[in-house]
């Protein structure tokens, strides 16, 4: 599984800024990794795992803003077709998720 979360933040004042820099920085602190500007995502084992970062995200959500959370499966992330100005170009392969029991 794949955890997308997607945002459009106010940046108006320095209250704002500073709420979405921390909702940015909770993400990278729970490992997603920045896909674009305003678009982040994790790699998650299984969908029990996927839950429970999304529910972190949940709980750190600003007050102001739209956030979206979107699931999509392996299968579906590798289909996406990525393009640099005209060229296309690979999508990055994801590494290896691994496990601590």
């Amino acid at each position: 599984m794949w955890v997308l979360v997607l945002f459009d933040l106010p940046t108006e004042t320095r209250k704002d800024r500073k709420a979405a820099t921390r909702f940015r920085k909770n993400l990278l602190d729970d490992g997603f990794n920045m896909f674009q500007f305003s678009i982040y995502l994790r790699f998650c084992a299984s969908r029990e795992n996927a839950a429970v970062h999304i529910k972190r995200t949940k709980m750190n959500l600003p007050k102001h803003g739209k956030v979206c959370i979107m699931q999509i499966t392996d299968k579906q992330f590798g289909m996406i077709e990525l393009f640099h100005g005209q060229k296309e170009v690979a999508p990055e392969t994801p590494s290896q998720q691994l496990e601590l029991f």
